[in-house]
């Protein structure tokens, strides 16, 4: 399975535990718990991922960053399906933003 195979896959997962039983997975308990739920999650994930990183700083194994990235990752997913957005919602901005520096890109949202 590639790259872009593997968000498809977890995207329509995540679309479909919208309407599964809270107690029948994870990811619908956290949809049943509301956006407070979620963006809890997603800021233990940032931190967990930041401690990460200086770990890494200090010398320690890159896995287990890559975990961490994973699952910030994974909850902003979960973020943005229960928010009605789509990973094409983000590579799009991504994609517009392409070539344009990052100043400038910054100084044009005020």
């Amino acid at each position: 399975m590639n790259n872009s195979e593997i968000l498809v896959q977890l995207t329509e997962m995540l679309e479909q535990r919208k309407s599964a039983a809270p107690e029948s997975s994870y990811v619908a308990s956290l949809y049943d718990k509301g956006l407070d739920a979620i963006l809890k999650k997603i800021g233990e994930e940032a931190t967990e991922t930041v401690m990460a990183a200086k770990d890494v700083a200090q010398g320690e194994n890159r896995e287990k960053l890559v975990y961490e990235i994973a699952d910030l990752w994974f909850h902003t997913m979960v973020l943005m399906a229960d928010q009605g957005l789509s990973t094409d919602d983000v590579l799009e901005e991504l994609a517009r933003r392409f070539g344009v520096s990052g100043h400038d890109e910054k100084a044009a949202r005020k």
